[in-house]
């Protein structure tokens, strides 16, 4: 078993991306059987299909790396790189390029999203970047990739390229790629906004209450928990009471998330107490799970040698593993490359 998944380096990163993410990814290294492997990327890569900083991008995927390792990713465990560093992930996309399909990529939900009305006006690269995610996992023979509602779509068209390049230039009993199976993760954990409980906590909000930051110390944390947005009402006993109150039902959903309880099993304990009981236990709940992860990632993220040098090993990894698969795709196509 082989399992592969990326991530787009963002900066400050906040409590939705632990808990939506991060926590999931540490899971799966701690679960898997011996002789299995996990590699988990920086998809610096993935960035250019958008305008961005390239001092911010540099400075982004460093801090996420931190970020990866305080939360429990063990470089010595799983391969942890960034694309930018296995020019294997480009060179595989443009191989790919020749199997996908126009129509398939219009058909791409995210793309629909992201481009809008003014598709003339996008990148190239926003329009393709499902190939390059295939190639991120076709690349390494995975045979088990996680994705969310978001991302199943990209993974069925990964497999209809490697299937169809399999038809294409391959013998049946020697097909170059492997057909990756999803991994549906128990339902992550999706956070609001602090301040507006119908609105995905995230850092692009201009205020900084309305997330809590990994690098936040503990004093600011209980800060942001006592000064989160709620309504009047006590807690309800039962979750159906949180249907008309998305601040209440953020919060119940976080204390749940840190605890490893359900919605129901919280409400049950806190079912009828106003928030004025409830604030403090979240708080310190939220300390006490964050306050290690937050030590190792403010110490992590100011040591540049350290993640340079956990980044430049996995890379070496992930060219070996890689190495062999885009060998066979160059040999299939009829490309002549010694």
């Amino acid at each position: 078993m082989r399992v592969v998944s990326g991530i787009q380096p963002t900066g400050n990163l906040h409590l939705g991306n632990y808990l939506g993410a991060i926590r999931n990814w540490a899971a799966m290294q701690d679960s898997l059987e011996p002789g299995s492997e996990a590699l988990f990327f920086l998809a610096d890569l993935h960035a250019l299909s958008q305008p961005h900083d390239p001092a911010g991008l540099s400075a982004a995927t460093l801090e996420m790396t931190a970020a990866l390792v305080a939360c429990g990713i063990d470089p010595g465990r799983s391969v942890l790189f960034n694309q930018a560093q296995v020019p294997q992930h480009a060179e595989l996309q443009w191989l790919l390029n020749g199997t996908a399909r126009m129509g398939w990529l219009n058909r791409m939900t995210q793309w629909k999203d992201k481009a809008g009305k003014n598709r003339e006006g996008q990148s190239v690269a926003l329009f393709t970047y499902p190939v390059l995610q295939a190639a991120d996992v076709l690349l390494y023979q995975a045979t088990h990739v996680p994705v969310g509602e978001d991302q199943k779509q990209h993974l069925e068209l990964a497999r209809d390229i490697a299937q169809k390049f399999n038809n294409d230039f391959c013998t049946e009993d020697a097909p170059v790629f492997t057909l990756p199976e999803p991994i549906i993760p128990a339902e992550a954990a999706r956070i609001m906004s602090l301040r507006d409980g119908s609105a995905k906590m995230s850092k692009s909000d201009p205020s900084d209450m309305s997330r809590i930051n990994l690098s936040d110390d503990a004093d600011t944390m209980a800060q942001k928990v006592k000064k989160a947005k709620t309504d009047p009402e006590p807690l309800p006993s039962e979750e159906a009471g949180l249907a008309e109150r998305p601040e209440a039902r953020n919060l119940v959903g976080i204390y749940a998330a840190l605890s490893g309880q359900s919605a129901a099993e919280v409400l049950a304990q806190y079912g009828g107490q106003g928030f004025g009981t409830f604030k403090p236990a979240l708080a310190e709940l939220l300390v006490t799970s964050l306050a290690p992860i937050r030590d190792r990632f403010v110490a992590l993220k100011e040591d540049r040698e350290a993640l340079d040098a956990i980044l430049a090993r996995g890379a070496a990894k992930a060219r070996e593993r890689g190495a062999p698969t885009l060998d066979a795709a160059y040999k299939a196509l009829g490309l002549v490359r010694h």
